[in-house]
């Protein structure tokens, strides 16, 4: 506004009177009489008003209209086209004089259409060819070709590098699972797989990573229902737990179709609950104790059997003898029962005439020994 207002009254201050009489040294007429003193202005010219169009050097008095006030002004006021600032800048022309700017617009649209046909694939990735958003083929590696976008959108994914599911997610959440005898564990493993069928895994799942989650929990916990709990702390009940859930994780999967390749699964944690961790120890010292019990008795048993096969054997050996010779084979066991009994006593009675029936031989024999560790009178001096 402030432009449109300077043009008025630019326009006001021209040659020519709003009011219909020329400027002079009034706001009437002149008299029809005088003659103005000379051909020049009386007042100063006005810089906005281009000369007059008959004599370069008589400048006119006539003020714009308000079309050329309106060509000549801009978003920001009026135009400027020289002035310190300089003139406007203007994009060059071609020969013929007209711009290059459509030229400039149709290259770019063409190398970015060439662009978007040439693809070059890695040796682990694999891509899928959508034709106006429909599956059409999968490209494998290597330089590939496709119809421009958007006629075919081509989406490439890495099918051979190795990916890595925890589960849970975070050290500190608890995954609690019920064993097969009743307990409760807390099992934290990993799961690694890959995508076997690219096409599978981008249109058979919505979310692929979440259904691998899904159906590793569900197998895990059916996998742990049907083992014991000390299986599941035990290094060979862990193999056994992994190798299971991967094989029903694959089932599950292919069933679904959904295009991956389940590699391993990995028990990483196999914890009692936080809550009954000192109770679970004490049941363990004391399962401890008890193994160690029964393997004690166990050896006890050994001892006594190995023993009772020894004496059998030498019956059996002792038997052969006396079926040889009877009589002689009932005396020498007869002595060697009397020998082993009675030399566990102080008497010994004999049975014979002419020998006195109770003979004190240990009472004679503890004599003999005083009488010889007894030193003699001639030692003591």
């Amino acid at each position: 506004m402030d432009g449109l207002s300077n043009g008025i009254r630019l326009a006001m201050a021209g040659n020519n009177n709003p009011w219909g009489g020329k400027s002079g040294d009034g706001y009437g007429e002149r008299p029809r009489g005088d003659k103005p003193k000379s051909d020049k202005p009386s007042g100063p010219r006005n810089p906005w008003l281009p000369p007059s169009g008959g004599n370069p050097g008589n400048e006119g008095r006539r003020g714009p209209n308000i079309e050329d006030i309106f060509k000549n002004r801009g978003p920001e006021g009026p135009r400027r086209t020289g002035g310190p600032g300089g003139p406007s800048f203007r994009m060059p022309q071609r020969p013929n004089g007209k711009s290059w700017l459509p030229l400039i617009i149709v290259a770019v649209i063409l190398i970015t259409l060439l662009l978007s046909s040439i693809h070059l694939i890695g040796p682990q990735q694999q891509a899928v060819v959508k034709t106006f958003g429909n599956y059409t083929r999968t490209m494998n590696s290597g330089l590939k070709f496709s119809a421009p976008f958007p006629i075919e959108t081509v989406d490439v994914e890495d099918v051979q590098g190795v990916r890595t599911l925890r589960i849970p997610g975070s050290d500190q959440q608890v995954r609690l699972i019920l064993t097969g005898d009743q307990n409760l564990v807390d099992l934290s493993y990993i799961v690694r797989w890959n995508i076997k069928d690219l096409a599978d895994f981008k249109f058979r799942l919505v979310e692929p990573v979440e259904t691998v989650n899904e159906v590793a929990e569900a197998a895990m916990r059916a996998a742990v229902a049907e083992t014991n709990l000390d299986e599941t702390f035990s290094g060979q009940g862990r193999a056994a737990i992994e190798q299971d859930v991967r094989e029903r994780m694959q089932r599950t999967l292919d069933a679904y179709e959904a295009g991956i390749r389940v590699l391993g699964v990995e028990i990483e944690k196999a914890d009692p609950p936080a809550e009954v961790v000192d109770a679970f120890r004490d049941v363990q010292v004391a399962e401890q104790n008890a193994d160690a019990a029964r393997n004690q008795a166990q050896g006890y048993a050994q001892q006594i059997l190995a023993q009772s096969q020894g004496e059998a054997e030498a019956f059996d050996k002792v038997y052969e003898e006396y079926r040889l010779a009877p009589e002689v084979t009932r005396r020498r066991l007869y002595y060697e029962t009397m020998e082993r009994v009675l030399s566990k006593t102080d008497k010994t009675i004999v049975e014979a005439p002419g020998v006195t029936p109770y003979l004190p031989l240990p009472e004679i024999r503890n004599r003999a020994q005083q009488t010889v560790t007894a030193p003699t009178p001639q030692e003591g001096q």
